[in-house]
């Protein structure tokens, strides 16, 4: 079940995401307070999968996504997904729900950065109709790892003259 971040409690969601982050981001990981500082930072939204089986006030995060929307583009900022809850639709999922979101604010183009040895996103990517744009040269620290640009675009604005229609 999908959930809108800022309906848990942040410190709660705040712990299991930062455990759930070297697990999935090793050294990239961010930190607790990294974290915090992005769920807070303007113009971010986040959301939370949230395994229906648990019990209400406890719930536990299976996966998580969040962007930020510069009133242009959607920048995907991250999506993860608990190791033991891949490969069940819950990264299509939040990555459905950020291209909904996307199209809602009337975004022209969503943007995101992915490590160019992680095959499970750049698979999820390209099959939603993200195409490769640019590489950033050891964009992922401390290793030093390639990432590739990708691009989805929703509303791209027409260069040149319109025609008009009589």
């Amino acid at each position: 079940m999908i959930v809108n971040l800022t309906t848990l409690d942040q410190d709660q969601a705040i712990e299991q995401i930062s455990q759930l982050e070297p697990q999935l981001f090793g050294t990239s990981a961010w930190s607790p307070n990294a974290i915090r500082q992005e769920l807070n930072a303007p113009a971010r939204t986040y959301w939370a999968d949230i395994d229906p089986t648990t019990t209400p006030g406890n719930p536990v995060i299976r996966g998580y996504a969040g962007i930020w929307f510069d009133g242009y583009d959607t920048q995907i900022m991250t999506i993860g997904v608990a190791p033991q809850h891949q490969h069940h639709g819950i990264g299509q999922t939040l990555l459905q729900q950020i291209i909904d979101q996307a199209t809602a604010d009337h975004a022209e183009r969503i943007l995101l950065e992915v490590r160019v040895d992680n095959t499970p996103a750049l698979t999820l990517y390209t099959k939603n109709g993200f195409t490769r744009i640019g590489l950033r040269k050891r964009y992922y620290q401390p290793e030093g790892i390639d990432a590739y640009t990708m691009a989805l675009p929703l509303n791209p604005h027409t260069i040149g003259f319109q025609p008009t229609h009589a």
